[in-house]
């Protein structure tokens, strides 16, 4: 083997090393602004890493033109400055818990993904993998928790996502509740180990408590007719940003499990829509009103939700969406069979027909 050298570092150099890396918070690569946000520097012989465009979707026009197209999400704004400004975002549930589907979703363009963590299999664990592959493609990540308590919300928001959605709120004393787990003392509970935890990048982000509960998405979701009865008062609280809706489990508590598209359910969700949104329109000048947020469903697209005020709609489930495809792949597969056997079976039979006539006219 050829011997080889290292040249020693030149003194000139040292200095360099010991300048502090630059603050970089995992929460901002979802799309936090930050005044204090330093960009990363490289080195001059370094390549910079090139920006992946989302993939053209196939509802556009021809499905099978999967060229680049301009991103459309904002990625160095947060989300509640982009409902401030009045955008209406488009987001994506996730349940697989898979940071491979997570990085697809974040490239596919997704203005938001919610990491369900009360419906889907995993864990706070589970959920960390999935943050770090959605902060790869600078998409802000919401997290739903398995219940509101100050627990599972310390250990989610210790994670450092954009948003926090808390399930099964029925009353503003619930919602406050729900506040105060997201708050250090003395204006919440939150346990604090901001000095080490990945949402104020392990310490390193000296900024993180000044800025963190302006940044910070809550959620409440209203999916009961008590919650309905209450959605006014809920969404006046302060500090709830959204209302989210949940048509299943309001669909649930009426008798109608299922049914959710009901039309005695269909008429109890427009009741807290235009609870939330009356409730919006008083409070638009002190600026505690909290914006509509939901599912869609086969009866109720994304489109209409946008008609009807939601600035924040959900318009595909992960596991969901898979199911559907695969099912449809199958499907086709096993028909195109079906008529090539059906096929073979007429060509066959004209064939033997054909040969019985020559048959007999050869004889």
């Amino acid at each position: 083997m050829a011997a080889f050298t290292v040249s020693p570092i030149q003194s000139s150099s040292l200095p360099a090393l010991r300048r502090p890396c630059a603050t970089v918070r995992p929460w901002k690569l979802s799309g936090y602004p930050s005044s204090s946000f330093r960009p990363i520097t490289t080195h001059s012989h370094v390549a910079p890493f090139k920006t992946l465009a989302p993939l053209r979707s196939s509802s556009a026009g021809n499905p099978s033109d999967l060229s680049p197209v301009v991103a459309t999400s904002d990625a160095t704004k947060s989300l509640k400055s982009r409902l401030q400004n009045g955008e209406t975002l488009y987001g994506i549930f996730l349940l697989s818990f898979s940071p491979t589907i997570a990085e697809i979703a974040g490239f596919a363009g997704y203005d938001f993904a919610v990491v369900d963590m009360e419906h889907g299999p995993g864990g706070i664990s589970d959920a960390l993998h999935v943050l770090r592959a959605l902060a790869a493609t600078r998409t802000p990540a919401i997290l739903r928790l398995p219940e509101s308590c100050p627990t599972w919300a310390k250990k989610a928001l210790d994670l450092g996502p954009q948003g926090i959605m808390f399930p099964m709120i029925d009353s503003a004393k619930s919602a406050k509740k729900a506040v105060s787990y997201c708050r250090f003392p003395p204006k919440g509970i939150r346990g604090s180990a901001h000095t080490v935890v990945r949402a104020s990048n392990y310490g390193i982000d000296e900024g993180y408590l000044s800025e963190y509960s302006e940044e910070l998405l809550i959620m409440c979701q209203v999916e009961s007719e008590e919650g309905v009865k209450k959605v006014e008062d809920i969404a006046a609280v302060d500090g709830v940003d959204c209302i989210q809706m949940g048509p299943l489990d309001l669909s649930a508590s009426m008798g109608y499990l299922w049914d959710p598209g009901n039309r005695k359910v269909r008429e109890m969700m427009r009741e807290a829509e235009k609870g939330v949104l009356a409730s919006r329109k008083k409070g638009s000048g002190s600026g505690s009103s909290a914006y509509l947020a939901g599912f869609a469903m086969p009866f109720d697209s994304p489109e209409e939700l946008a008609r009807r005020g939601y600035h924040m709609v959900s318009g595909v489930v992960d596991v969901g969406m898979f199911r559907s495809a695969a099912t449809e792949d199958v499907r086709r597969f096993k028909t195109s069979l079906a008529a090539a056997d059906s096929s073979d079976d007429e060509d066959g039979g004209r064939r033997r027909d054909e040969d019985g006539d020559e048959k007999y006219w050869s004889e």
